[in-house]
């Protein structure tokens, strides 16, 4: 079998040149050593590819039946390394990832904003899902990475801490607690609650600090998207416990962010990789940015994950 380029690089330049001593010059190597790589190729494909004397080099008809073909292999596979640079380089590519709804309207804009200034040529894929969905996505491979709460062990999954994200009461300008500089689980649970659906992480840790305080409260409403949530806050309809990131939504607009406090409603969020799956250069530059962010912001609940 052929097993290296230079082989069919060595055939073409005397197939060209019609000539050993000029092919053996453009290719920099000894006219005895191109001699022996046409060999190899002959022995490889079982043809005699030149007619050879003193005077003159031929292709034979084997040689021209195979001229074409051992070309477009040399184009195709310096197009290949040429695409592979690019990738590397960051040039071109494609970047998929499955984040919560909270990331993608939050800190995931800014990331991106920086990511897309700089390598404007990689294509950005985003599955904002609730955090169930991203792991399977994860899992199964259908995104390079995801971002999301984890909220127990996977051996499937590779886990880096990114920060600590608050949970955050949300209110009408209008409301009774409004003017607070921070409110209580057990002050809002007095009060009809607009809460996101079951099966969410947000739902999850909701739920569960009430029952580890004792508390029971009213889910006036519960909605799949953070914006519909925050439209039924600023109708009136109750009070929001969102992700600190809901702030910065438009629908957030004209309402009162406060942080929850006995207890304080925090959760862990992580990059998400598959077990064993290799992080492509654009991931890496997308995490790196990512992790720089984080570490910046001014907001102690996010730690420095």
């Amino acid at each position: 079998m052929i097993n290296e380029l230079r082989h069919i690089r060595a055939f073409l330049a005397v197939a060209q040149h019609a000539n050993f001593t000029r092919a053996a010059q453009e290719l920099h190597v000894s006219q005895s050593a191109l001699t022996v790589q046409i060999q190899q190729l002959e022995e490889a494909l079982g043809v005699k590819l030149f007619d050879r004397n003193k005077r003159r080099v031929a292709l034979t008809d084997a040689g021209r039946e195979v001229i074409a073909p051992l070309q477009r292999i040399v184009v195709d596979a310096e197009a290949i390394v040429s695409r592979t640079r690019e990738i590397t380089g960051l040039r071109r590519g494609v970047l998929s990832m499955a984040v919560l709804p909270s990331m993608a309207s939050g800190i995931l804009s800014t990331a991106l904003s920086r990511f897309t200034a700089a390598h404007p040529g990689i294509m950005i894929h985003i599955h904002d899902v609730v955090a169930d969905q991203v792991i399977e996505k994860v899992k199964k491979e259908e995104v390079d990475f995801g971002v999301a709460t984890v909220m127990h062990a996977d051996k499937e999954l590779t886990l880096m801490p990114l920060f600590t994200d608050r949970l955050f009461a949300f209110l009408p300008e209008q409301h009774p607690l409004s003017s607070r500089a921070s409110v209580s689980l057990q002050q809002i649970s007095d009060y009809p609650l607009v809460l996101m659906a079951r099966g969410t992480s947000v739902r999850s840790m909701v739920d569960q600090a009430l029952r580890d305080h004792g508390l029971t409260a009213t889910a006036a409403y519960e909605a799949n998207y953070m914006s519909t949530a925050l439209s039924l806050v600023r109708a009136g309809f109750g009070i929001g416990i969102l992700p600190e990131d809901a702030g910065t939504m438009g629908s957030a607009q004209n309402l009162v962010a406060l942080p929850i406090v006995r207890p304080q409603l925090t959760r862990p969020i992580h990059v998400l990789m598959r077990k064993g799956r290799s992080a492509s250069p654009a991931v890496q530059q997308m995490l790196q940015i990512l992790r720089d962010i984080t570490r910046k912001s001014g907001d102690p609940a996010r730690g420095k994950g």
